[in-house]
């Protein structure tokens, strides 16, 4: 059939499951955005910079599967990269879409704006493309291959693509396949397939202590519920990575608790280094989820579940969908009866913390906020936490079945966490959706308040108020000005954002506050701001030891400290 190119791309993007396209407007892209308004199943939702879009298409990625950035060329394409880079990094899949100058004007080195005024167009593609598993320029000659690559790709890999769009093209017709886009993986080696289960089978029949470590691929790739479900036939206790949080069942009696290298609570590190069967998701480690590299996995006893291929005690297994073998495992292996369950030691926070009875009049502190947190999250919630004090927090505790917790434990660019809000809400209207982020990280993308406002979301935002850097205060500069930032009226801003709001804003600096703001939030549908006061120096347990050692591994034995 023939198909303008805009529409074709709209149309793959929507056979990929893509309802909202994330971006800022641009001269170059609005013939794109026309046919977007034109065609039913698919938006557009602008954001009041390419940044805090790319953070949202992340987390829309993260509750949809794939998510889809808009910018133009250029200024928009490079406001975006450390968003993109965020993907890239954190493993998400996200197709950024970029309108490129006319193709003439590309072809016959115009000096144009936007660019460096050099004829040179290949140098803002080559920048994104350090950075994305593709980056392609689509013609009329190749829009249907380039199209199709970047997004099989993006689906594959689990990782962001970059097309431009040159903006003389988007209305041209071109020849394109009739057939939606097929996004299934393609099948495994039948033998290798029926190796990899049977020497997993063999090693399970032999193991006395089997373990599954999870990390966040294990969610990127859609692995949690065929996870979940082989721990609970085989009953396999589990633990995970900071960066794997919550992707597995945090309340299963199977669960062990984080794994950190020496940072580990001691059961979860035996158990973890001293298994005869480690069943992993591909783990990364970064000084910040292994203790500062104190991690020490049996080598011998691994089994490393990727996306395409299985490694079997340092064998590699090529060839092989895992879900495939995941299912395989499932009907081959056998039920096993409790005992492995009942072995286990069921998690605990990682602070000593009393069971939570409310002091009316005690100032709110770290220590005591972090547990009753956590006890507002319901089931099913999507609980975002700002890298920082909110995650370090809120990490160590337990959350309720089902919760999908979104953070860039890798990436850590702080602000990340509102826009993503936006695109994650976006992306599952239906699911309740909690924000817990410092005022630092807020200032950062805090006018994308107004887009989660004008698009009618209702989430509850906790907004920590330490007036300040806290996580950096405990690295160096305890009480320096430069950990300082204004404190804003906060409280005010939804009105400001969007007068007429239905979100209501609560404040809230003793226990006894919090517990009223919490029974109002509870009762209402309506959207919440929830600002909670803390001395800046107040810090979680976890923050007050990694700032140190944070010191001890940036600056060196001779560089500074805080006193």
């Amino acid at each position: 059939m023939r198909i303008a190119i805009g529409d074709f791309l709209l149309s793959r993007l929507q056979d990929a499951g893509i309802t909202e396209i994330i971006g800022v407007p641009g001269d170059f892209n609005l013939s794109l955005i026309e046919q977007i308004d034109a065609r039913e199943g698919i938006r557009f939702v602008g954001t009041c910079n390419e940044l805090n879009a790319a953070y949202a298409a992340d987390g829309y990625a993260r509750s949809r599967g794939l998510g889809a950035l808009l910018t133009t060329y250029g200024v928009g394409e490079l406001s975006a990269l450390n968003g993109i880079a965020g993907a890239a990094a954190e493993h998400v899949p996200m197709v950024s879409i970029a309108g490129a100058p006319p193709l003439y004007a590309t072809e016959a080195r115009y000096d144009l704006h936007h660019s460096m005024g050099d004829g040179n167009f290949e140098n803002i593609l080559s920048s994104v493309g350090q950075i994305t598993v593709a980056a392609v320029r689509i013609t009329p000659h190749n829009a249907v291959e380039e199209i199709d690559r970047a997004l099989h790709t993006a689906l594959r890999e689990k990782r962001p693509v970059h097309i431009q769009v040159p903006s003389d093209i988007t209305h041209l017709t071109i020849e394109a396949p009739q057939e939606p886009l097929n996004t299934a993986w393609p099948s495994s080696d039948p033998e290798r397939l029926a190796s990899a289960v049977e020497r997993i089978a063999e090693l399970f029949a032999q193991a006395k202590s089997p373990v599954l470590l999870v990390d966040l691929d294990a969610d990127r790739h859609g692995f949690a519920e065929s996870l979940q479900k082989l721990a609970e036939k085989t009953q396999t206790p589990y633990a995970q990575l900071s960066s794997g949080k919550a992707i597995l069942d945090e309340q299963s009696p199977l669960f062990l608790g984080t794994y950190n290298g020496a940072g580990s609570a001691p059961d979860v590190r035996s158990k973890v280094e001293n298994t005869d069967l480690l069943l992993t998701t591909t783990p990364r480690f970064i000084e910040a989820n292994s203790g500062s590299f104190t991690h020490k996995l049996p080598a011998e006893a691994v089994v490393d579940l990727g996306d395409q291929h299985v490694s079997i005690h340092g064998e590699d297994y090529i060839g092989i969908t895992v879900q495939e073998l995941l299912d395989a495992l499932l009907e081959t292996l056998p039920a096993t009866q409790g005992t492995a369950a009942e072995q286990a030691t069921p998690a605990q926070p990682a602070e000593d913390t009393p069971e939570w009875e409310v002091a009316p009049g005690a100032a709110l502190t770290q220590k005591r906020l972090w547990p009753r947190m956590a006890g507002f999250v319901r089931e099913g919630d999507v609980v975002i936490t700002e890298a920082g004090t909110s995650n370090i927090g809120l990490g160590p505790q337990r959350l309720p079945s089902g919760v999908k917790y979104v953070n860039s434990g890798i990436w850590g660019s702080i602000g990340f966490t509102l826009p993503a809000l936006l695109g994650s809400q976006l992306a599952a209207p239906s699911r309740r959706h909690l924000l817990f982020i410092g005022d630092g990280s807020f200032q950062l993308t805090a006018q994308e308040l107004s887009t989660i406002l004008r698009e009618d979301l209702a989430p509850i935002i906790v907004l920590v108020n330490n007036r300040g850097y806290t996580i950096e205060r405990w690295i160096l500069g305890m009480r320096s000005a430069y950990n300082d930032i204004a404190n804003w009226d906060y409280g005010k801003l939804p009105g400001v954002f969007h007068p007429g709001t239905s979100m209501v804003s609560h404040s809230a600096s003793t226990e006894g506050e919090l517990e009223d703001a919490l029974a109002q939030i509870e009762s209402s549908s309506a959207g919440a701001f929830l600002e909670l006061h803390l001395d800046p120096e107040d810090a979680p347990a976890g923050l007050k030891a990694i700032g140190p050692m944070t010191a001890d591994f940036d600056y060196g034995p001779r560089g500074p400290r805080n006193a």
